[in-house]
């Protein structure tokens, strides 16, 4: 299960599970004040296997926790921040190109291949 952050639109619950992808937010677990690092344990502890955020520098505060949960991934959304509507349409036109593959214990960048 996929955990979307505070900073990610609540939208992209439902178009992750066109996808086939279940998918919770951060807010409706009453995890929105958890920093980084906080929030990682929280979700590796009940479940969830895959961080979306669009703070690109969620991995490098939040290092030591990935370091903890290997199996778990942080995915940087890079696609521009606009209005939910927009933001959506791009995620699934990126999503056809390449779809999100989580990598266990890494930080990935997406849409693009770079890990790290």
């Amino acid at each position: 299960m996929w955990l979307l952050d505070v900073n990610m639109p609540r939208q992209l619950n439902g178009l992750l599970g066109e996808f086939g992808i279940s998918a919770e937010t951060a807010n409706n677990r009453g995890w929105g004040t958890l920093v980084n690092g906080e929030l990682i344990e929280a979700a590796a502890a009940a479940g969830f296997d895959c961080l979306l955020t669009r703070d690109r520098l969620f991995g490098e505060s939040a290092g030591k926790s990935l370091k903890r949960y290997s199996s778990f991934s942080i995915v940087i959304v890079t696609l521009p921040q606009v209005r939910a509507p927009q933001f959506l349409a791009s995620f699934r036109e990126e999503w056809i190109k390449a779809p999100i593959s989580p990598a266990p214990g890494q930080v990935q960048f997406w849409p693009g291949e770079h890990t790290r």
